[in-house]
């Protein structure tokens, strides 16, 4: 395992089998420091809970819209990529100038991109699942329940 806080300006992360809130409370202190942070295997990160009740409190917030125009947001997002973001961005005080610029030092990717292959990962020891791993849901099975077809 690699602490990723003292790696150069550039930090790869894999997120398999990392808890989704913790790597990304690490992914958000990160790119606040300044360092581009690119996280990958995004559909890989678990959530801790039991698999029926995670899924119906991600289903019961999709409920949530405007009662005006249901365009106008909130926008939910479906994709394991932009639920990390989301994540991440619930972590960073985005309407501030210092939190946008944070968030545009950050790139999520399901998968591994061709050009990244080569590349080392990171991955954060007090992020690691702890427990068998059946104890929690995948981010890619949570966002396939919510609607997201690959």
């Amino acid at each position: 395992m690699v602490d990723a806080s003292h790696l150069g300006g550039m930090v790869n992360i894999d997120a398999t089998d990392q808890i989704a809130g913790r790597l990304c409370s690490k992914v958000a202190k990160l790119i606040l420091v300044g360092k581009r942070v690119t996280v990958v295997n995004a559909e890989r990160a678990l959530i801790s809970g039991a698999r029926n009740s995670v899924i119906r409190q991600w289903m019961e917030r999709l409920e949530i819209a405007s009662r005006v125009n249901p365009i106008y947001g909130p926008i939910h997002p479906r994709r394991p990529d932009t639920i990390l973001r989301r994540m991440v961005r619930g972590m960073v005080p985005r309407r501030k100038p210092k939190g946008a610029a944070a968030m545009k030092r950050l790139r999520i990717y399901i998968g591994v991109p061709e050009e990244m292959k080569a590349m080392n990962f990171a991955r954060f020891e007090d992020a690691q699942a702890t427990r068998p791993i059946p104890v929690y849901i995948t981010v890619k099975e949570l966002s396939k329940n919510l609607g997201w077809s690959e």
